[in-house]
């Protein structure tokens, strides 16, 4: 069945699967830093850190951002778009990367995308269901071979007949394959061969409100100078008598 994501990572590391593999903290101030750039007209307030895993298909009124040493990624609503060469310049090279990857799946809609760009310039990209191609520019990429040539077959139920528009392989299992070609690791099923598991990735959570929406904070009640009789009676005992 798989599960949704919504990402796009920005690196200048030459193998960041290395890295994210080594991974134990997410920069919290640089991700709020991003977040406010990304997102200007709203506040963000933070929420607790969770495995890149639990927050790649965040929900609507949120982000998760994990900031990492050459690495940076984005989980947002606002990338399920079904083109990824729409996605605006604003959010494809915010950090000057060398090179931005992007990656959605849907299981609803059975969908699948990524893209490819490199120094801002679109590379590679791909969405579509298993009947409907929504986007396919650029040249296919090396990995992409098996799945073009029917080597990874989409497996329907017994009974049920594809249709004749059907791509020889399911858009999520492709998406899940750019994933980890370019980043290591995949979010469905266990890893293979050197990849490894993502829930060792933490990242900073955002909720986002309209400003002047932010939900109130109870103020620290104030803290004043006891003054029962109790109290005084014993500070008079405690002070020194005058001396004559």
């Amino acid at each position: 069945m798989g599960v949704k994501v919504s990402t796009i990572w920005y690196t200048d590391a030459p193998d960041p699967a290395s890295l994210l593999r080594e991974t134990s903290a997410s920069d919290h101030a640089a991700a709020a830093a991003l977040v406010g750039r990304l997102i200007p007209d709203l506040t963000a307030l933070p929420t607790a850190p969770t495995p890149l895993p639990q927050s790649a298909g965040v929900g609507p009124d949120a982000i998760v951002v994990g900031c990492y040493p050459g690495t940076t990624v984005v989980c947002s609503p606002n990338l399920s778009i079904a083109k990824p060469s729409l996605i605006p310049e604003s959010w494809v090279r915010p950090l000057a990367s060398e090179h931005t990857y992007f990656v959605a799946t849907d299981p609803e809609n059975a969908w699948g995308a990524f893209a490819y760009w490199e120094r801002g310039t679109l590379r590679r990209s791909f969405s579509a269901t298993p009947i409907y191609i929504y986007e396919d520019l650029g040249l296919p990429l090396v990995w992409e071979r098996p799945f073009w040539a029917g080597e990874r077959p989409l497996i329907y139920p017994p009974g049920v007949l594809p249709d004749p528009q059907s791509l020889p392989f399911h858009p999520q299992e492709f998406a899940e394959a750019a994933n980890a070609e370019w980043l290591g690791f995949r979010y469905t099923g266990a890893p293979r061969g050197d990849e490894f598991d993502p829930m060792s990735v933490p990242a900073s959570g955002f909720a986002l409100y309209t400003p002047g929406e932010e939900p109130a904070t109870e103020a620290p009640a104030p803290v004043s100078a006891p003054t029962d009789r109790k109290f005084m009676r014993w500070l008079r005992r405690k002070s020194p008598e005058p001396q004559s």
